[in-house]
């Protein structure tokens, strides 16, 4: 047998088939497009004389043929990413690079310390630049390549041929001081409606998700400041009856951080907020981003 008359490619492609089982997502994982993916599909099936994966419903359904080739397929994808996983990170050290993101001061608390460190021992020559993202997705950074990653978790209209990963979720706390006489049993509505609040708000709207889901009740909250940053707020509401309703890492940090403030539930179900990194199709293969993105879900897990 002549190896060099088999196209490798296609074992690769047989192992995202069959993680994915659905062209779909087969086509969005390999940055191809489905007429594109559906000529590689055919070179498979020739290649293997066997249909391999057929039509089941909404996705695909591996033949019998398939089922017997795919344990060894995979063991031989894992072989040679890990090969290519080696020769990258020997690259990584004379890499010369900066490396863009957009997104908020409290994802900057959370993830900077932890990800510079890690570039700085595989890639000392690659640089990390944050941005604020300003509360939208920075679609003009990213079409001007000006942006390499934004991360947050109120990213709304995404273009359907960016790429985007859920990297955690998060709940909501009342912070406030330890002495509010507001707060001293837990939070009912009426008390919570009542008091004066304040809120982050990235782009001067005072109705924020607390707001919307009063309104659905027929209810509504005395807002008195809006600051542009979510670090700020908690040092805002000391020594006063002011409540800051923020996401629980940042109450947490703010309770570690000020031993005058404390934090409860809120009285009232919010919905849970999803941090995700969004990335253009342009770095979808660049080495250097993957292994950047792969570090920020590293983090975000060991959190």
């Amino acid at each position: 047998m002549n190896i060099s008359n088999k196209d490798v490619n296609l074992i690769f492609l047989f192992n995202v088939l069959y993680e994915e089982r659905s062209l779909t997502k087969a086509s969005a994982r390999l940055n191809l497009s489905q007429p594109a993916l559906s000529h590689k599909l055919n070179k498979l099936r020739d290649e293997f004389n066997d249909q391999l994966f057929v039509r089941s419903g909404r996705g695909l359904s591996p033949t019998p043929k398939a089922e017997q080739m795919a344990k060894e397929v995979c063991i031989l994808t894992n072989s040679i990413m890990q090969f290519y996983r080696q020769t990258e990170d020997q690259e990584l050290a004379t890499k010369t690079d900066k490396i863009h993101i957009y997104t908020t001061d409290f994802i900057e608390l959370l993830v900077l310390p932890e990800l510079i460190e890690r570039v700085q021992q595989a890639a000392p020559y690659v640089k990390i630049i944050t941005h604020n993202t300003l509360g939208a997705l920075p679609l003009t950074a990213f079409e001007q390549g000006q942006c390499d990653i934004a991360i947050a978790g109120f990213y709304q209209d995404l273009p359907n041929h960016y790429y985007r990963q859920a990297l955690t979720e998060y709940q909501f706390h009342v912070l406030y001081h330890r002495h509010n006489p507001m707060c001293q049993a837990p939070l009912d509505l009426e008390t919570y409606i009542n008091s004066q609040h304040v809120v982050t708000s990235l782009t001067g709207d005072l109705n924020g998700i607390v707001d919307q889901t009063l309104a659905k009740m027929n209810r509504k909250r005395d807002v008195v400041a809006g600051a542009s940053s979510f670090l700020v707020l908690p040092h805002v509401i000391r020594n006063s009856n002011l409540m800051l309703t923020c996401l629980t890492p940042i109450a947490k940090h703010a309770t570690g951080l000020y031993q005058d403030l404390a934090c409860q539930k809120p009285p009232i179900e919010l919905p849970v907020i999803k941090m995700e990194q969004v990335w253009h199709p342009r770095t979808q293969n660049d080495p250097l981003r993957q292994w950047i993105r792969q570090q920020i879900k590293e983090i975000f897990i060991n959190q």
